[in-house]
Formats: structure tokens, sequence, C-alpha cells
């Protein structure tokens, strides 16, 4: 069954079309890929699908109900989890307070406290730096935090978006390690990421996006095969 499905979805940016028709599903226990050159739409439908970006035609569902123009913290509510490009963690309040700060659906302090210590096993580094002020961290650990905020929340579902963007090698490793980790825990995601090799090499269906449009679906082993796609996207 699917637990996101995309009907149609079509977004404007004023006179522009930057998402065209768009439709794709996201089964419950998937890593589910779209991947595509800058400027192809990959973030704005993850910005639609939060409410981020309105909805202009088309149908969203999640869990079989339409949240096609549900607000932001409404989906958190529901067991959606969105990392945005950027991070966009919270520069002036220490580790900890970010991530308590992800947890603001919870109620139960033992489950916060439960959650906390699952981030923790997950990124060391977060709790020996728990009181140190998020923006002092380094780009792969305010990645990590980024990441450990949404999980805070217990998602369902998580959206990533450009996980790996400006990390050094070693970083990126990590973070597509804890990917897997945390799919491995039941949670669904939705991985948008512009290094395919290793978006491909994790996910278990993928689209190809070319100027708001899907030009490709399938296998990602398949894909990883494809000439056109290696020529294009994998620099093969």
């Amino acid at each position: 069954m699917a637990l996101l499905d995309v009907k149609k979805m079509n977004v404007y940016y004023g006179m522009i079309h930057a998402v065209k028709d768009i439709s794709f599903t996201v089964d419950e226990g998937d890593i589910v890929t779209l991947i595509g050159a800058n400027g192809a739409g990959k973030t704005t439908i993850l910005q639609t699908l939060t409410g981020i970006v309105p909805l202009k035609t088309g149908k969203v569902k999640y869990d079989g109900k339409d949240i096609s123009h549900h607000l932001n913290h409404k989906l958190v509510y529901s067991g959606i989890a969105h990392v945005p490009e950027g991070r966009r963690i919270f520069a002036k309040l220490s580790v900890l307070q970010n991530l308590k700060l992800g947890a603001f659906t919870r109620n139960s302090k033992d489950e916060i406290d439960e959650s906390l210590e699952n981030v923790y096993k997950k990124f060391p580094i977060l709790k020996e730096r728990s009181k140190q002020l998020a923006g002092t961290l380094s780009g792969g650990e305010q990645q990590m935090l980024a990441v450990g905020r949404a999980l805070m929340s217990k998602p369902k579902l998580l959206f990533l978006d450009e996980p790996s963007m400006g990390l050094s090698p070693i970083y990126v490793n990590t973070i597509f390690d804890i990917i897997q980790e945390v799919h491995k825990e039941g949670v669904s995601i939705l991985l948008v990421e512009q290094n395919a090799k290793k978006a491909l090499s994790i996910a278990s269906k993928a689209y190809v996006l070319e100027t708001g449009k899907i030009v490709k679906e399938g296998n990602p082993k398949e894909l990883l095969n494809d000439p056109v796609i290696k020529s294009s996207y994998l620099g093969e």
C-alpha cells in the first residue's frame, strides 16, 4: 500500500510552471529517491508536500488521507518529518535545545528521553556537544543535528532534502549509513539528492526529474547501469 501517493502535482512560482503533472508513490518500507540536476524541481516537490509552497492542482494522499492543503505543523503530528535543504538549525540555541524542539508533538517526557537517547546513539558527537551552540558545529555535525531533530518526532515518513550537500566524503558516508539505519527501524524515506550514485545505491525505487517533469523511473540498480543516467548524473 502507498504510504504517500502524489497524483498530477502542478506547482507554479508566479507564471513559472515549476512542477508539471508529477505522479509518484512511496510505499510503506520504501526508500524512494528523486534525482535530477539543480532546478529540476526536487526541492519544490518536498516543499509542496510539506505545505511550504502551495499546490496549484493535483492531489496528495498520506496514509490514505488527503493532505493536499494541510499546514506544515499538522503534518508533523500525523507522522511526517522534513529535513530541509541547508539544515535550518537554530544557530543560537544549543544542540540539546534544537533536538528538544524536534519533539514538540510529543507529550511524554519518558518518550522524549527515549528518542533523545536513540538520537545520541546514532550521533554520539551530538551527545558530546549537547551544550554547545548549534551554529558552532561543523557542516557535517549540523547535518547530523538536522536529521536528529527530525527523528525526535518519531516519524513514520521522513523527507530528506540534499542531506549530503557540502559535506566531506566521510560525512557523506556517515549520513547515508544513518539513513539506512533509520530505514531499518521502520521509517519510510523520500530522499532528494544530487549525489545520484549514493542515492541510487540505497533506494528501493527512483524517479529522474528534468525541468519539473519525471522523465524516467524504475529500479535504482537498473538506473545505475543506464547509459543516459551514467553520462548525465553519474559523471561516467
